[in-house]
């Protein structure tokens, strides 16, 4: 089967949709029910709509053949399946795509594709930059302009899904690229609902991942919710000062809860968790670190995902020495952490969270401030 065309951005990609047009990603398959039941159609239409777009990457409504044309028509003047549209795109020597959407009103979010052996997983976006300030990350130089909708979200979901090949299928989500997703949390769980479901990608729970820089009230509303995604929490650093330093947010709320709400969460769900250590030379990788990262850890049922920093265009950090990594993860296995360190992808393109959007900014608008 051939793929959709999707088209690039234009200045008539970004037009606005004409009044009254919902966006369909938007909608559970309820919420699609409910609107053909009163336009007078059968809601067992909305499996068979939600079959097209999901399962077969099919975003043009007359396309939908085994639809009444009328249907077809009425859909096509009160929806739109794709609102965005590619500003960018590239590619990497190890198959790894990076997506720069621009969105209907002219925001610009970034996410990604990852094949690695059978495996074929993406990382999507939750908000138009972020507010939490890490000062290591492309993505909230510029502080944040906005939640995503739902719709956009999934959105991002379905174009990378649209760059895999025959056979090829989406394994895993991450929501871990620009912004904050539990400070988007009712919007980040409905595209994780049509994530999840059979009638949408059919992903497991198991292999959908929240990442999060950690909001303990928010964890526990994750917690809440009932369903077993993974949590990932960015640490970045074992003490507070540190943490002060590298996650401003922290200073707010301090190592202490947002490990006691992590606790809580494995607790509710069961799910082993992950904590997110971003090693930046001369500045978090030295061997004091390592040791006060296995007395916070290694009683806890966690992985330590440790990624050696990416460096950033006008940002002072830089990556650690082979021999600085090297003892780091020595000391950490030595004290019983389970850890495991990430193998950098996309180095030749603009891989880190933020790099694609700030990169193609102008010269004027892209250092950054503060």
């Amino acid at each position: 089967m051939s793929l959709p065309v999707i088209g690039s951005s234009t200045a008539a990609d970004a037009a606005p949709r004409p009044a009254g047009k919902r966006h369909l990603l938007d909608c559970s398959l309820e919420q699609l029910q409910q609107w053909l039941v009163d336009q007078g159609q059968p809601k067992f239409r909305a499996k068979q709509i939600f079959g097209w777009v999901y399962e077969k990457r099919q975003p043009d409504f007359q396309q939908m053949s085994d639809l009444p044309k009328g249907l077809r028509d009425l859909l096509e003047q009160h929806f739109d399946v794709f609102l965005a549209s590619e500003a960018a795109v590239q590619t990497s020597r190890d198959g790894t795509d990076k997506l720069l959407v621009r969105l209907a009103d002219g925001g610009e979010v970034e996410c990604v594709l990852l094949r690695d052996g059978n495996r074929r997983s993406i990382c999507v976006s939750s908000q138009v930059g972020c507010a939490m300030g890490c000062v290591f990350c492309a993505s909230g130089l510029d502080g944040v302009d906005r939640n995503l909708t739902r719709g956009e979200i999934v959105e991002q979901m379905l174009r990378l899904q649209a760059r895999l090949g025959e056979g090829e299928r989406l394994s895993h989500i991450v929501m871990m690229g620009m912004g904050e997703p539990l400070a988007n949390l009712q919007n980040v769980l409905g595209a994780l609902d049509a994530a999840k479901s059979q009638e949408g990608l059919g992903i497991s729970p198991r292999r959908i991942t929240i990442s999060t820089v950690g909001l303990p009230p928010a964890i526990d509303r994750l917690a809440a919710n009932g369903v077993p995604y993974n949590l990932a929490v960015s640490l970045h650093a074992p003490n507070e000062a540190l943490r002060d330093q590298l996650v401003p947010v922290n200073r707010k709320i301090g190592i202490d809860a947002v490990l006691d709400a992590a606790d809580r969460y494995f607790d509710a769900s069961g799910r082993r968790l992950t904590f997110e250590y971003v090693l930046l030379g001369d500045v978090n990788d030295r061997p004091e670190h390592a040791r006060q990262l296995v007395q916070r850890l290694r009683k806890r049922t966690a992985m330590l995902n440790v990624i050696p920093y990416n460096p950033v265009a006008g940002l002072s950090y830089q990556t650690p020495t082979k021999s600085a990594i090297q003892e780091f993860r020595q000391i950490l296995e030595s004290g019983g952490v389970n850890v495991k360190f990430r193998q950098r992808k996309g180095d030749e393109i603009d891989a880190a969270c933020g790099q694609l959007r700030r990169n193609r900014k102008p010269d004027s608008e892209s250092s950054p401030t503060g």
